[in-house]
């Protein structure tokens, strides 16, 4: 199973999205498909993002059941920690 969430996208990546996935809610794309379909998808929603930001999140045989990917502006990145995904809060650029 996959979950694509994207958020400020353009519409005509979610209307893509909606081809390929099931939108289950505003923004929030789910589906099953093969490695490489997914890839496929992600690399779709990486060149079409614009000034949106999106993650993708997969099952996979890792030790916590799942994997995941980020793009576009995000004050939310993934980080590896021992092998552990973890999501690292960049702060805010723009000043008070």
């Amino acid at each position: 199973m996959m979950v694509v969430v994207v958020e400020n996208a353009p519409p005509r990546l979610r209307g893509r999205l909606a081809v390929w996935l099931v939108e289950v809610r505003a923004g929030v794309y789910v589906g099953q498909y093969s490695r490489r379909t997914r890839e496929r998808i992600w690399a779709e929603v990486q060149a079409a993002i614009g000034d949106g930001n999106g993650v993708i999140a997969w099952t996979a045989q890792t030790d916590i059941g799942y994997a995941f990917d980020t793009c576009g502006r995000n004050r939310r990145m993934p980080v590896d920690l021992d092998g552990l995904p973890l999501v690292a809060f960049h702060p805010d650029e723009t000043p008070l």
